[in-house]
């Protein structure tokens, strides 16, 4: 069997549902002390992390990614096991084969054919491997940065084995991703019985034209890089679940994805703005998940989308589409950070795959890149 496709089942076998690791972080760390990397777990509550490096000196070109997996769902829905990888009709099936296990393997293999051909390579190489990804995110990637800001590391360059392809393996490369804020809203009116509104407050009622005004809001028009910030509304609820009764509270969700034309600041002061111009009694909770970041063209940038056309022949689209990833906590340090991932079209699906072929691909392009800064 091919070594990233062998490795990829290897991994797929472990049952690491976020935020258990299930030893795939240890597999991987064998393999690459093996090649001369000095690799350090980094347990933070009940998250494993590691942090391996290769090189004394120089320019620090850095692999991140994540071994957890989203949850299966019911196995019946499968047409395989879950954690059992089967190769069908030229993919690879199993969660986690697309997002991201195939990447990680492929990391892996093309730092153990880069080293036997240059061992004695300029700069340095890292990992960065969290198992907190696909969860709360709060004791992964953003306490391992913290850790390597105190040890005083300085991240370079940065490929986030993220799922980013569309359609062939390399046509989408994320460089930048929007930034991302939620917030819970709660409205508070006065209940009562329903054949007596003059007694009670509906903050229903109340909340809609706030809630209108909310979704057809201008909030900018984004630029050459972002589409135009979006808010959508997630979740309402209210109510007793009795007929003849008005609420006297009600709850609603949103989230913006916004451009780097505004700021977190920005959108909180005008949602703030706009609902007390309609008179409301509330309270609003915010969560920012991670402010909006850009790879413009440059050295990281450059080498990936050279890669990408002579492994491939494609002409790569930078895109900063999509949802969030850990690289939003690793390009404030000043690192340019880009995404490249296998074909994203099952992801968190049934029946997640991937290609075979495109698994030694991978495993190219992350060794082109290489080769292109680090020679």
């Amino acid at each position: 069997m091919e070594r990233t496709l062998e490795l990829t089942c290897e991994l797929i076998r472990r049952q690491s549902v976020t935020p258990d690791d299930a030893g795939c972080q240890a597999l991987m760390m064998e393999r690459l002390r093996a090649i001369g990397f000095a690799c350090t777990p980094l347990r933070f509550g009940e998250v494993d992390n590691f942090w391996a490096v290769r090189g004394i000196s120089g320019p620090l070109l850095v692999f991140a990614g994540h071994t957890d997996v989203v949850p299966t769902g019911p196995e019946t829905g499968w047409d395989s096991p879950p954690f059992e990888p089967t190769l069908r009709d030229g993919l690879v099936y199993g969660r986690g084969a697309a997002d991201m296990k195939g990447s990680l393997a492929a990391m892996v293999v093309a730092c153990e054919d880069f080293v036997a051909a240059h061992p004695n390579h300029v700069g340095r190489i890292g990992f960065l491997i969290t198992a907190d990804e696909e969860g709360p995110a709060h004791n992964g990637t953003v306490k391992v940065i913290d850790y390597l800001q105190q040890q005083g590391e300085h991240i370079d360059w940065c490929l986030v084995g993220e799922p980013s392809s569309s359609a062939a393996l390399g046509d989408v490369v994320r460089n930048g991703r929007r930034g991302s804020l939620g917030a819970t809203l709660n409205v508070r009116g006065i209940q009562g019985h329903i054949a007596y509104p003059q007694l009670a407050d509906n903050p229903i009622h109340r909340v809609l034209p706030a809630l209108h005004a909310l979704t057809c809001q201008v909030w900018d028009e984004g630029n050459t890089f972002f589409p135009a910030t979006s808010l959508q509304i997630s979740n309402i609820s209210s109510g007793t679940g009795a007929t003849n009764v008005i609420p006297g509270d009600l709850q609603v969700q949103f989230n913006f994805r916004f451009s780097t034309e505004v700021t977190a600041s920005d959108l909180m002061r005008r949602t703030e703005a706009l609902l007390q111009a309609h008179r409301l009694d509330y309270s609003l909770d915010w969560h920012l998940s991670g402010e909006p970041f850009l790879t413009p063209a440059g050295s990281l940038v450059d080498a990936v989308v050279a890669t990408i056309h002579a492994v491939t022949g494609l002409n790569t689209e930078l895109s900063t589409a999509g949802g969030t990833s850990d690289g939003r906590f690793i390009a404030p340090t000043g690192a340019q950070v880009a995404e490249l991932g296998p074909i994203n079209a099952t992801i968190h699906k049934r029946n997640e795959c991937v290609l075979v072929e495109d698994l030694p691909r991978l495993a190219r392009l992350y060794h082109g890149v290489m080769e292109r800064l680090l020679l």
